[in-house]
């Protein structure tokens, strides 16, 4: 009787907090998806790969709730790595104006490019196009065609090993 009060009770709470609506994209209970309905015990979420998922109110509520729907844009995390001796910041001013080319990339926040880190593979880029939540697969894909695009015609990154004798 405990696990359906408890269901019934993180329920109340989710109708209450309203920390996603029915349309949200979320992650919760280690389950990613669109939210289609929420009961007074369990809510139903339609996974990516079209798996409908009916999780317990009580576990749903008690785990960290991810909304990806809550803010009006969203931004794509990717990267580039480039090889040693390519110019990073060719490549950035190149990726940069090619981002703004996208369809669906917002204007404001503008999209950023920059040096994440230096590795033995030579020079590793952030790149970060906001868009709509709607848009975010669209936009996520075609910024790694136009990643490939900008970088394939450069070196292929290698780590370098370098050995001294004494």
């Amino acid at each position: 009787m405990v696990g359906p009060l408890a269901n019934f009770a993180a329920g109340i709470f989710l109708v209450v907090l309203r920390p996603f609506k029915v349309g949200d994209a979320i992650s919760g209970a280690g389950v990613t998806g669109d939210v289609r309905e929420i009961g007074l015990f369990a809510t139903t979420i339609d996974t990516g790969d079209n798996v409908r998922v009916f999780i317990g109110n009580n576990k749903l509520f008690s785990d960290n709730i991810v909304n990806y729907s809550a803010n009006p844009v969203r931004r794509v995390d990717l990267r580039a790595q480039l090889a040693h001796g390519v110019d990073p910041h060719a490549v950035i001013a190149a990726l940069a104006a090619r981002l703004q080319q996208i369809p669906n990339v917002v204007a404001t926040p503008a999209p950023q490019v920059g040096i994440l880190e230096y590795n033995a593979a030579g020079t590793l880029l952030y790149v970060r196009p906001f868009c709509s939540n709607l848009h975010f697969g669209q936009v996520a894909d075609d910024t790694q065609r136009v990643i490939g695009e900008v970088t394939g015609g450069l070196p292929v990154p290698a780590p370098h090993h370098v050995e001294r004798h004494a």
